[in-house]
């Protein structure tokens, strides 16, 4: 598959002549943030593959990632963020000032399904790494890899279940087709939003409450970690509810 990691220029001309399936709400997003090389930009958009599958099974095989009382099992790398249980739930907050902050699975993940719930207190951007790595940039420790981007609701170009390269490329599966016109339009700003994540093989599929969102594929991570994201920024309040994975 062509990834969006190689997106070039993009002009107005080129979108309105070749626009395709490319939904005409989404141009304006696509011209902002793809800033090389029109036509092979815009033939990598059109050839995103679909996820045509249901949602996964939920009811059964799952293990809780979080037991409701502590974060045992749970590392925070990147920024000094702030996370904590509380009535069940995993509560991460915004610190002023500190970096991209990751609560992380202790243990690395290869196949399989993954899904919680997750609700904005106080909106911000935030994320699920799956097979996320680290590497080290003179004393810190970096977090990188995929994400299932979670962007806050007032952002209205709906990407949230797209796949963005954390310190790794930037988009790789922005939800700009006219098919992803339902997944554009799943989230809830004030309630709660399940997440879930297929990853066999190469292949990564999302969902949103249901709504078919990504299909990306890519071998450079045949493993990793699982992330939870609070990124840096003035205020943003993020709950975590529901975590479970099902090893394929």
């Amino acid at each position: 598959m062509k990834t969006v990691s190689s997106l070039l220029f993009i002009t107005m001309a080129s979108i309105s002549i070749r626009a395709g399936e490319i939904s005409p709400d989404q141009v304006e997003w696509i011209e902002g943030k793809f800033k090389r090389n029109g036509e092979k930009a815009m033939e990598a958009l059109r050839n995103l593959p679909l996820n045509t599958d249901s949602e996964p099974d939920l009811g059964t095989g799952f293990k809780p990632l979080c037991n409701g009382k502590d974060l045992s099992g749970w590392k925070v790398l990147g920024g000094a963020h702030s996370f904590e249980v509380a009535e069940g739930m995993i509560v991460g907050k915004c610190v002023p000032g500190q970096p991209n902050a990751f609560l992380s699975t202790e243990k690395n993940y290869r196949n399989f399904i993954l899904t919680l719930e997750m609700k904005w207190e106080v909106e911000s951007n935030t994320g699920i790494m799956v097979r996320a790595q680290t590497r080290k940039k003179r004393d810190e420790t970096v977090v990188y890899g995929t994400q299932v981007e979670m962007e806050g609701p007032s952002q209205s170009r709906g990407w949230s279940g797209g796949i963005y390269g954390e310190k790794a490329g930037g988009w790789k599966y922005p939800l700009v087709l006219e098919a992803h016109k339902a997944i554009r339009n799943a989230v809830k700003a004030d309630d709660w939003n399940r997440v879930t994540v297929m990853v066999q093989g190469d292949t990564y599929k999302t969902w949103i409450n249901g709504v078919a969102g990504a299909n990306y594929t890519t071998n450079e991570y045949p493993e990793g970690f699982i992330g939870l994201q609070i990124h840096s920024g003035k205020s943003g309040t993020v709950l975590f509810r529901g975590i479970k994975i099902k090893e394929l």
